[in-house]
């Protein structure tokens, strides 16, 4: 079977990220994606603020989780987040966008480690580092599969 072109990689990336209402509501780009890599990013806005000002940890928690998969996913094809963690290391605040760049750090057939930097880059440009994550990326297909006796017990006790 032939692998797929960095072209066609980086299409399918790209429709998968429109096919999700939350990223587009948010205004979530895919700035660069090659095998084993991807950069997302999004416009910090007041919306997305917490009371203190900062950008609410769970638009880093979403941007970080969506990076790793798409990492993940350019070494697996389709692919889904089994689990995450992440480590807040200082506020986001300012003006500018959130930039999360991720990177597979290893993989077999069917999974993928994925570590990923998140920065608030200003409207100047300069960068300061403001969470670190890392998390298992699996195959869509071998979620499914797993999922299954899980649905099938859930079906039987409801």
């Amino acid at each position: 079977m032939e692998q797929p072109s960095t072209e066609q990689l980086s299409a399918f990336a790209h429709a998968i990220l429109r096919q999700q209402p939350f990223a587009v509501k948010l205004g979530t780009r895919l700035d660069a994606f090659s095998s084993g890599h991807a950069e997302l990013s999004l416009p910090i806005v007041d919306d997305l603020r917490q009371q203190h000002g900062f950008v609410h940890g769970g638009v880093l928690s979403y941007l970080s989780d969506n990076a790793l998969t798409f990492a993940g996913g350019s070494v697996l094809g389709d692919a889904l987040t089994v689990e995450f963690k992440i480590n807040y290391l200082r506020p986001a605040r300012g003006q500018g966008r959130l930039v999360a760049v991720a990177d597979v750090i290893g993989q077999s057939k069917s999974q993928a480690v994925v570590r990923c930097d998140v920065f608030v880059e200003s409207v100047e440009g300069t960068r300061f580092h403001c969470a670190a994550a890392q998390g298992t990326i699996v195959k869509a297909l071998s979620a499914a599969r797993s999922a299954d006796p899980a649905d099938a017990a859930l079906r039987t006790t409801g």
